[in-house]
């Protein structure tokens, strides 16, 4: 796509051509360009075409309305932030006081659009001429248009010294993929923190990846999941320096790092729960085990183990069956026995896939059941239970049997 292709979506063919294509499915496209190319310029026709899909593919971000009726580039659905997300962090922002923002790499105006639902007035920034012409297309198509300013510049030439707030997102994509080095985002993480240091609020989303050490120590440091999905990491300027802090949408629930060390290993009792994503990224999961009494099944794998069963949105408890040394065959005796035929495969500190587990037990039968593969107190370990329910916390305490033999 290019803005020679995108200008005529924004005419009245353009639009009408949009309606008409909404809902064709990849196998119809040769069939409905054909018949449209008879009334209509064909470039028009394919960036349609073209433009539906990105829209098909936006759905699960923006949801069906918004998508329907947005504009997008196809690294603007790729890097976008989803709506949860964005609105939750507008709210945040909302609720600091905050009155307007500077959305410093603004892509095709997810964000934006978030904050200026929110009541926030934003100055949407963005160098990409196509990228830019998109956020202004969504800022109108979504009758935000009054509060959502989109400026076709370079970020690192923007004052931003009249605004409440900044929020930068770097590009974090290049012409080879993901870029997992800060200093390699477009612009540097350097440069956003030097930017956000200057503002009296900011927040910085990065990859969830990034290294704990490359955190500012005057920042706030925030991972997200939505859905037990890590989306992101946000680095946050003028609020509570040092914090680290894991968010679970949808909610929000928030648990706050109390700087606790790491938890101690203790053999493995009747529960297992396995931390939500942004729980592990956040280095929170000593946290958690506080919370469960309980502690880790080997020091270096993030699953917390325990005697009871305790509510906590913060990870998601198994009842622990068997545990078994790392056998295939042993497994496949034991499934065989319990006539189990959906097996969900959880691996951490495992290298076996758990496609090549499944084809090689070859489960069958009426029941499920969940195996672990992973390492207890060093030793590759399997251990297999389901889902856990508050009814069998009142069922007693019973460990779990060593089928199999001891690990």
């Amino acid at each position: 796509m290019n803005d020679a292709s995108f200008a005529p979506l924004l005419t009245a063919e353009g639009r009408a051509l949009l309606d008409e294509v909404r809902a064709t499915e990849p196998a119809q496209e040769l069939a409905v360009a054909t018949r449209l190319r008879r009334d209509h310029p064909a470039d028009l026709v394919s960036a349609a075409l073209g433009q539906a899909r990105l829209r098909q593919r936006a759905v699960a971000k923006f949801g069906a309305e918004d998508a329907g009726r947005m504009f997008f580039t196809p690294n603007g659905v790729e890097q976008s932030t989803r709506t949860t997300v964005a609105s939750y962090r507008a709210e945040r922002l909302r609720a600091l006081g905050v009155r307007s923002v500077a959305d410093l790499c603004c892509g095709i105006g997810g964000d934006a659009i978030a904050l200026a639902r929110a009541g926030i007035r934003v100055l949407a920034v963005d160098r990409d001429p196509l990228t830019a012409a998109a956020a202004r297309a969504n800022a109108d198509a979504l009758g935000l248009a009054e509060l959502i300013e989109v400026r076709e510049s370079d970020v690192t030439e923007v004052d931003t010294a009249s605004y409440d707030a900044v929020f930068v997102d770097p590009a974090r994509r290049g012409g080879r993929g993901r870029i997992f080095d800060p200093e390699a985002y477009s612009p540097p993480l350097s440069w956003a923190v030097a930017a956000a240091r200057k503002a009296p609020l900011a927040a910085l989303k990065i990859a969830p990846g990034v290294p704990h050490e490359a955190v500012p120590a005057e920042a706030e440091a925030e991972w997200i999941s939505d859905g037990g999905d890590v989306k992101e990491a946000v680095l946050w300027f003028g609020t509570e320096p040092g914090l680290v802090r894991a968010t679970l949408l949808p909610g929000p629930r928030a648990l706050r790092g109390r700087g606790l060390p790491d938890p101690a290993v203790r053999p493995v009792g009747r529960y297992l729960y396995e931390p939500d994503g942004a729980v592990i990224r956040a280095h929170l999961v000593a946290e958690v085990a506080e919370d469960l009494d309980g502690g880790l099944v080997d020091e270096t794998i993030a699953y917390v183990t325990a005697d009871a069963l305790r509510p906590t949105p913060y990870a998601t408890a198994y009842e622990i069956t068997d545990r078994l040394p790392f056998n295939v065959k042993k497994l496949k005796a034991l499934l065989r026995e319990r006539e189990v035929g959906v097996l969900t495969v959880k691996k951490r500190g495992s290298a076996v896939e758990p496609e090549e587990l499944r084809r090689k037990v070859k489960p069958q039968g009426p029941n499920s059941a969940t195996v672990f593969l992973t390492r207890v107190a060093g030793a590759p370990t399997m251990l297999v239970g389901a889902p856990a329910t508050a009814a069998a916390a009142a069922q007693g305490a019973a460990a779990p049997s060593t089928a199999g033999g001891p690990s």
